[in-house]
């Protein structure tokens, strides 16, 4: 059969459609940034939470360790043996020096013990490396002056928590539970009015709160707090999270999210002072230490369950700053941006 007039044959029409395909089916080559932006992200996220997490672990060194010293053991003698490792702070009496203990001011008590000896008083809440630390420092002063020590832990970790480790996975599930709510309500942006996602978040927040709370509390019995202090804690810990996740994605974009995950998530639940104390941390991580939500968290946490609540204030403010900053700018958001387009216009 022959073709139609003006028409090509069959196989040239073949030909032709393979030759030169349609501009459907060309695509355009990716940009290099589309490459390499997941790749880079990926290697800073795991390059910053080994280096934090690993890092931190590798030679802890104390700095300034807060010891009340009793009478008669002369507080110029321990700081001349010990240098810039302890802060000395001279106590009335060993029953001051004890309480200072007890109330959190210190992280332990020296005083004498006989005539050849020293009793040393510790707060094991404080956690292993920072006891450790003050043993270690005390019994090198103690050498040296050919004395005996003898050690008493006046504030105990609680039963089911030997390794004082439950305060640094509470804060981390929380911090994480809190990224991954304020993750997904970014997606909600078009499903959801502001104030309904603001709810969300909040409602959210308090509901992980009392969650954790009541598992690690009551439940588990590892974290000895109050548990209203402690829901409230743990869901400005939450909000924290979720508000400053959320804002930081809505204001950087896709590259808010990791930037969350390593400040949230990798540096402040390493600095938190949950695993490596607060006074063996170096100078550029213990200045964040207490300013990020997990430390404030945890400082909290430790204060609520072991030491009556004494200096609990000062880190659930921080949360409370965290949450409310974060959630104030996120609702500024839309009139800058209406700003932004008049400006334009």
């Amino acid at each position: 059969m022959e073709s139609p007039v003006g028409a090509a044959p069959e196989p040239e029409r073949l030909a032709s459609a393979v030759a030169e395909p349609s501009p459907r089916s060309v695509r355009p080559r990716p940009p290099v940034r589309v490459w390499l932006q997941p790749a880079v992200i990926s290697l800073v996220v795991v390059a910053a939470f080994i280096s934090c997490y690993v890092g931190l672990q590798r030679d802890p060194q104390p700095h300034r360790v807060p010891i009340a010293v009793a009478a008669p053991v002369l507080p110029g003698a321990i700081h001349q043996a010990l240098g810039d490792t302890v802060e000395v702070r001279p106590a009335a009496d060993a029953g001051a020096a004890r309480h200072a203990v007890e109330g959190h001011d210190v992280v332990a008590a020296l005083s004498a013990d006989g005539p050849h000896g020293l009793r040393l008083e510790i707060a094991g809440a404080d956690g292993t490396s920072t006891t450790s630390a003050v043993k270690t420092l005390v019994g090198a002063y103690a050498h040296g002056a050919g004395k005996h020590v003898t050690t008493e832990d006046v504030v105990p970790l609680a039963h089911f928590d030997t390794r004082g480790l439950a305060g640094f996975y509470m804060a981390f599930g929380v911090t994480l539970a809190g990224f991954v709510l304020g993750s997904n309500a970014l997606g909600l942006a078009g499903l959801l009015h502001l104030r309904h996602r603001f709810w969300l978040l909040a409602g959210a927040s308090l509901a992980i709160g009392t969650l954790a709370a009541i598992i690690a509390g009551p439940t588990l019995g590892a974290v000895p707090a109050p548990v209203v202090p402690l829901v409230l804690t743990l869901t400005l810990l939450a909000a924290a999270a979720a508000f400053t996740t959320k804002l930081l994605g809505t204001y950087l974009g896709p590259v808010g999210v990791p930037v969350a995950t390593l400040l949230l998530l990798t540096v402040g639940n390493a600095t938190s002072g949950a695993t490596i104390g607060p006074d063996l941390l170096p100078t550029a991580a213990r200045a964040v230490s207490a300013l990020l939500p997990p430390g404030a968290a945890v400082r909290a946490v430790t204060d609520l369950s072991y030491f009556g609540g004494a200096h609990a204030a000062g880190p659930v403010i921080t949360l409370a700053l965290w949450a409310c900053v974060a959630a104030l700018l996120l609702a500024l958001r839309p009139r800058l941006r209406r700003r932004r387009a008049e400006s334009a216009a």
